[in-house]
């Protein structure tokens, strides 16, 4: 039973301590008050507030067009939830690319105006100087290395990424490369195995995967994919722990067929 149940509130030195004595690190995305508290009561280690809030909360294809004023008011409604878990939150496309400066200033914006406690960037060496510019403010920072949905366009698809060894070294060198500035974690997306667990052997900061295999030091789903909320998306990483969107398809149809029946509300359901 993990000992994290007497802690008031996880932390980036918790997150550490797990790593250090083996502990696996759970990790869900969330991106509402109701979800999150949820979520947070569950006794979940970490709460992202993803940027998949553009698929899944605005229909979006992409996480692209997710803004970081939309970003903050996911985060802010996560933030009052959360009771216990650590609340990171992706900084968005557009965002942080090719301007420290800007990186910290939409850093800044998150902590203050959303109360999250880290941020989490996409890319390895290419963006250190953003790291580094908001690691020097005091904000925690963790990575997220392979499979980047920001540049999906770029990849042209959401395969496998590092298969092929140029590949899979210049990941092996951004995760070194983002514990070296500082970050306090790193996600791994869609990589072979073999590559995410030689990298996480590698770290003194903890991996979370998804989609790379159990040797990771922790894992992390979207929670409207593991709940089975969206209908039809299966990948092989997911594990499915409900069918929600059955569930309340029919809960939904019952109340329609009893509003229109007038069998709701009944005497004992009015006053």
């Amino acid at each position: 039973m993990s000992v994290n149940k007497e802690i008031k509130r996880i932390t980036t030195n918790t997150i550490q301590e797990m790593k250090v004595r083996g502990e696996k690190i759970s990790m869900l995305t969330a991106y509402d008050y109701s979800m999150a508290t949820i979520v947070d009561d569950a006794g979940t280690d970490i709460i992202l507030v993803g940027d998949s809030a553009s698929n899944v909360m605005a229909g979006h294809e992409t996480t692209l067009p997710i803004t970081l004023d939309q970003m903050i008011y996911h985060a802010s409604s996560v933030v009052r939830a959360a009771k216990r878990a650590l609340v990171v939150v992706d900084l968005p496309f557009g965002s942080y690319q090719g301007n420290s400066k800007e990186a910290l200033n939409s850093a800044i914006r998150i902590m203050k105006e959303a109360g999250a406690h880290a941020v989490k960037i996409e890319g390895g060496v290419e963006i250190a100087e953003s790291v580094s510019r908001i690691l020097t403010a005091g904000i925690p920072v963790m990575g997220h290395l392979g499979l980047t949905p920001q540049s999906i366009y770029k990849f042209g698809t959401y395969t496998v990424r590092a298969k092929h060894e140029a590949e899979a070294q210049k990941l092996r060198d951004d995760a070194l490369k983002l514990q070296e500035l500082g970050c306090f974690g790193i996600v791994l997306e869609k990589i072979p195995a073999k590559l995410a667990q030689e990298v996480s052997d590698s770290l003194q900061i903890p991996t979370i995967g998804i989609g790379a295999g159990q040797h990771c030091d922790g894992q992390v789903l979207v929670i409207h994919d593991m709940l089975g909320i969206n209908k039809g998306f299966k990948p092989r990483f997911l594990r499915q722990y409900s069918n929600l969107y059955d569930i309340m398809h029919d809960a939904i149809k019952n109340y329609n067929s009893d509003v229109k029946s007038n069998s709701f509300p009944n005497e004992k359901e009015q006053y």
